[in-house]
């Protein structure tokens, strides 16, 4: 595999894990996260939504740049 398709594969991987992880942040109260994800209280019934947006973002980001990365390369015209 070479490095060009490695970067793909981590990013697509990546841009699923966040886009999964905005889902637990707006689904989920902030007592019922994982304690080790940012925005756990105990006892809390907020949702992050904010939380939730980046995540989204970043994980869209990723696959956006996956997705650019893996386009076929453009011929050069001869002038």
């Amino acid at each position: 595999m070479s490095k060009h398709t490695a970067l793909v594969a981590v990013a697509v991987i990546a841009g699923v894990v966040l886009i999964g992880l905005a889902l637990v942040y707006w689904i989920e109260p902030a007592g019922s996260l994982p304690s080790w994800l940012p925005g756990h209280t105990s006892g809390s019934g907020h949702h992050h939504v904010k939380h939730g947006l980046a995540a989204f973002l970043l994980g869209l980001a990723c696959l956006v740049f996956a997705w650019f990365r893996s386009a076929p390369k453009k011929q050069q015209h001869e002038a």
